[in-house]
């Protein structure tokens, strides 16, 4: 999971593919931390996205770094507790300009029952479960 977690920092921005009814949406994220043994995403209630993870908390990660891509399918699940959503602003202060944790809008997403393949033209693709 960290290994996965470290490849997300290094992409800079990766994208995050949910289900809109039966139309797929795709957008940039830039937010991967692990707290208490899990690895969490941020976003805000406020979006499209948010509401799409709650009625269908099925994704796909996509990103690329350094001459390789990650594919990573997993259960996004809500962490309504604020020390989740405080240490993800902890890790990114840079959020601090839009988000609080205790403004209502703020929420993040352990990701469960994960698959992470981390791919490149040269190697095998590595497999991380967790």
């Amino acid at each position: 999971m960290l290994e996965v977690c470290e490849f997300l920092k290094q992409c800079g921005t990766y994208y995050v593919a949910t289900m809109d009814g039966n139309q797929p949406r795709v957008r940039p994220f830039g937010t991967a931390e692990i707290f208490e043994g899990k690895l969490y995403i941020q976003t805000g209630k406020v979006k499209n996205v948010y509401r799409q993870m709650k009625d269908n908390p099925l994704i796909e990660i996509s990103g690329m770094a350094g001459g390789r891509w990650i594919r990573l399918q997993a259960t996004a699940v809500e962490d309504d507790r604020i020390e989740a959503r405080q240490h993800m602003l902890d890790a990114y202060p840079s959020l601090e300009k839009m988000y609080r944790a205790d403004d209502g809008n703020t929420v993040v997403f352990s990701l469960e029952n994960a698959t992470a393949t981390i791919c490149s033209f040269t190697d095998e693709p590595k497999v991380i479960r967790f």
